[in-house]
C-alpha cells in the first residue's frame, strides 16, 4: 500500500473519531454547532468537526470514499505543482473544503441551538467531484454493484443533495455535500481551465449505448 497524504488524513481521522467514541465530551466540544459557534466564537469547530464521526458506518463510508478519490486528486496536484507544493495544496484543499462546505449551514442554523453536525462530508465530497472533473467517464460504483460514469452519478448526487438540503428532516448535513462538491469542482477548474474543456469534450462524446454494449439504434445513442 502506497503511503500518501490521503492515507495520513484517513489514519488521523480514524484515531480522532475513535477517541471521540470513547470520550463523548471530546465529541461535544468539537461538534459543528452553529449556535455555539456564534455565541462563543468557537470557529475552530468548523474544522475540528470534520475529524469526528458519529459511528463506524459513518466513518467507514467517508474514509473509504476519500481513499479512492483522494489519491486521484493528490496525484494530480503533485503533477501540477510538484510534490512538495502539491502536498501542501492537497492538504489545504481538503481542510478548506470542510470549512467552506459548512458556511451555508452555519448561516442557516446559527440561531438554532438544537442543530448539530459532524463528519468529513464537505472534504470528501469536494475530493470526489474534483476527481470527477479530472476523470468524468471513470465508473463510480455503489456498493460495488450499480456503476455509472462519474459525471452522471455526480449530476444525480448534486440534484439529490440540493433537494434534501432544502427539505431536510434526516439529521444529515446535505448542504455540506452540495457545497463541498461545488468547491471541489471550482478549485480544479481554477487550477487549470483546461480541465473544464477536457471534461466537456469527454462528456460531449460520451455514448450511453456504447457503454452498455447496445447498437446505435436508439434515439438516445
Amino acid at each position: 500500500m502506497e503511503f500518501s497524504v490521503t492515507l495520513i488524513i484517513i489514519i488521523f481521522t480514524c484515531l480522532t473519531s475513535y477517541y471521540g467514541w470513547k470520550n463523548p465530551e471530546f465529541i461535544n466540544k468539537n461538534l459543528f454547532t452553529p449556535y455555539i459557534i456564534k455565541a462563543d466564537g468557537a470557529y475552530g469547530r468548523f474544522l475540528t468537526s470534520g475529524f469526528i464521526h458519529k459511528d463506524g458506518t459513518h466513518l467507514l463510508f467517508n474514509m473509504f470514499t476519500f481513499y479512492f478519490f483522494g489519491n486521484v486528486v493528490e496525484s494530480y496536484l503533485n503533477y501540477a505543482f510538484g510534490q512538495e507544493l502539491g502536498i501542501v495544496t492537497f492538504v489545504l484543499f481538503y481542510l478548506i473544503a470542510i470549512i467552506i462546505a459548512d458556511i451555508p449551514t452555519y448561516l442557516k442554523e446559527q440561531d438554532n441551538p438544537s442543530y448539530h453536525a459532524l463528519g468529513a462530508s464537505g472534504g470528501t465530497s469536494a475530493t470526489v467531484f474534483a476527481s470527477i472533473i479530472l476523470m468524468p467517464l471513470s465508473d463510480i460504483c455503489i456498493f460495488g454493484i450499480f456503476c455509472l460514469p462519474g459525471f452522471i452519478l455526480g449530476i444525480l448526487f448534486l440534484a439529490y443533495a440540493f433537494y434534501k438540503g432544502r427539505t431536510g428532516g434526516d439529521n444529515i448535513n446535505h448542504d455540506a455535500h452540495f457545497y463541498g462538491a461545488v468547491f471541489g469542482i471550482l478549485v480544479i477548474v481554477l487550477i487549470s481551465p483546461e480541465n473544464a474543456l477536457h471534461f466537456w469534450e469527454q462528456v460531449k462524446n460520451f455514448r450511453l449505448c456504447s457503454r452498455l454494449g447496445l447498437k446505435n439504434q436508439s434515439s438516445i445513442c
